[in-house]
């Protein structure tokens, strides 16, 4: 994604203004209000500046919400260890820190980026790598094990997450699920057996624990996958 390039629009405040700014702004209005909320009119109100002025850092509605949601995945690395740790346990924690940062913030969910293209996306997956590395797995196989992580981490944590966020908001999640669970007690079970008798589950699961539960059969294969390498 492109800024928007051109002269200063007349009347607005471009140079008091930064992207970095703008975003943390619209962070903050996409955490009140959503995605279907935020305006740039609203922005620039938020911002005592005018609407011109934000298209001088950002061309349009769909790259400031990848920004947002880039930059949620910056606090995650804010929040998380440095890198001198084990493959394993810095994999956990880095895994963990972003779903909990993406959990905070349910609208980023849907928009973190795969392959990664935004600066904070493309952190996040030479992390994965840099600590992957680390497994003493050959390297010809650090890109597909790096991207496979990176594709949990991100997919798993948006089909979690970002379903509160199109359903009615109206509806709370435990409502939400409770209903569900009632459309799943509602199949036959010859046809569906492990729906019908696994509602309670749907009613009474955390999305932290589905996810990490997860995230340890992955990493229990890639220490697996590890553990198997002939000797040297």
């Amino acid at each position: 994604m492109q800024r928007t390039r051109g002269r200063s629009p007349a009347g607005g405040r471009a140079g008091a203004l930064s992207q970095e700014l703008i975003v943390g702004a619209a962070v903050s209005l996409l955490d009140e209000l959503g995605e279907r909320g935020l305006t740039f009119r609203l922005l620039a109100k938020e911002l005592n500046t005018g609407v011109g002025a934000l298209y001088w850092h950002v061309s349009n509605k769909d790259e400031l919400v990848a920004l947002a949601a880039d930059q949620v995945l910056g606090h995650a690395f804010a929040a998380h260890p440095s890198l001198e740790e084990e493959a394993g346990p810095g994999l956990r924690a880095l895994a963990v820190a972003v779903f909990d940062a993406l959990d905070r913030h349910p609208w980023a969910a849907s928009h973190v980026s795969a392959p990664p293209t935004l600066a904070n996306a493309l952190r996040l997956l030479d992390r994965i790598g840099t600590l992957v590395a680390r497994t003493g797995l050959p390297a010809d196989r650090h890109f597909a094990v790096s991207t496979a992580i990176s594709y949990y981490i991100t997919g798993v944590s948006a089909q979690i997450i970002a379903p509160r966020t199109t359903h009615d908001t109206t509806v709370g999640r435990d409502v939400f699920l409770a209903r569900t669970a009632q459309r799943w007690e509602e199949l036959d079970p010859a046809d569906y057996p492990f729906l019908t008798r696994t509602t309670q589950h749907l009613r009474d699961h955390a999305d932290r624990d589905q996810f990490i539960t997860g995230l340890d059969m992955l990493l229990g294969g890639l220490n697996a996958t590890e553990d198997s390498r002939p000797p040297a």
